[in-house]
């Protein structure tokens, strides 16, 4: 057999040995966080806070007990995560807020929402108003339809 077969056969048992091993890590990592859903979902509480303030900051500048910083893996400590600074009672403190909380939670009013310790998981109410629904985002087809339907009316009116 010449040089480059045993070449492709061992590319080729390279890649099966690491799609295995990609396999097996990503059922822990699945169990990993499904651990810690339970975990959330048991610790959660209903809490009323004014938002004051939300920034997507680093881990390090986040304002976040040192604690919270130091149990956060290195690499991630430089990941840009949603804070939000709230007042809980007399209290003002810094929340992680998950992501799609963070972009319909308004700023300078009263809300109650879901809190896992320092996480806000979810938005129940606004005082004054309704919660905020999260706009759809449109998928690269859908804004290409509405692209070439825009340029067909404008052909036929031009016409």
């Amino acid at each position: 057999m010449p040089w480059w077969g045993w070449l492709i056969i061992g590319i080729v048992v390279f890649l099966i040995a690491l799609l295995v091993t990609l396999f097996i890590v990503g059922r822990k990592m699945q169990k990993k966080q499904a651990d810690a859903e339970k975990q959330m979902d048991a610790m959660k509480q209903q809490v009323s806070i004014l938002v004051i303030d939300k920034q997507k900051k680093r881990m390090i500048d986040s304002g976040l007990p040192d604690a919270v910083i130091e149990q956060t893996p290195k690499y991630s400590r430089r990941l840009k995560v949603p804070v939000v600074r709230a007042k809980i009672g007399p209290r003002v403190m810094n929340l992680i807020a998950d992501a799609k909380v963070f972009e319909v939670l308004p700023v300078k009013k009263t809300c109650t929402v879901m809190i896992s310790g320092i996480y806000i998981t979810e938005i129940k109410s606004v005082r004054g108003g309704s919660v905020p629904k999260l706009p759809e985002k449109k998928g690269f087809m859908t804004k290409l339809r509405n692209k070439a339907q825009d340029f067909m009316k404008k052909n036929k009116q031009g016409a």
